[in-house]
């Protein structure tokens, strides 16, 4: 499916390094449940390794985050990652592919840090570095 005229080709995260090497890819842009305003960016689990990723072979990384998902509040410090139920990774169909009693890591979000993100572009502007400035600045907020 193409939108916009826009190539698109669908692969697996796991697969993101092997294809960054390859230059397939020359940019990458992500969404973002909540972004704050140091640019610190929180995302599904896996943003932060593409971003780690992309930064490794020189690939533009941008975060699309509309204006409703900065958070002017919280430090760092503050922001708890969801932990999901280990039965999402012990279970599957029903089944049980791990022992009952194994420890499970299962978070739903990670972060990607500031210096790993080339802009955040938003409804009213990109943002680009410093971001503890900018942020404030291109979203009125000085």
């Amino acid at each position: 499916m193409k939108v916009d005229k826009i190539p698109v080709t669908l692969i697996t995260d796991n697969m993101i390094g092997h294809v960054m090497e390859k230059n397939t890819i020359d940019q990458v842009i992500v969404g973002a449940d909540r972004v704050l305003s140091t640019g610190h960016v929180f995302n599904k689990i896996g943003t932060s390794t593409i971003a780690i990723v992309a930064n490794h072979y020189g690939i533009p990384f941008y975060v699309a985050a509309p204006e409703s998902s900065f958070d002017f509040t919280n430090p760092l410090s503050r922001v708890k990652i969801e932990e999901r139920s280990a039965d999402e990774v012990r279970v599957v169909d029903g089944c049980s592919i791990a022992p009952k009693n194994v420890s499970v890591c299962n978070p739903a979000f990670d972060m990607t840090k500031p210096g790993l993100i080339d802009a955040i572009i938003t409804e009213k502007g990109v943002i680009r570095k410093p971001f503890a400035k900018n942020i404030r600045k291109i979203l009125g907020r000085s």
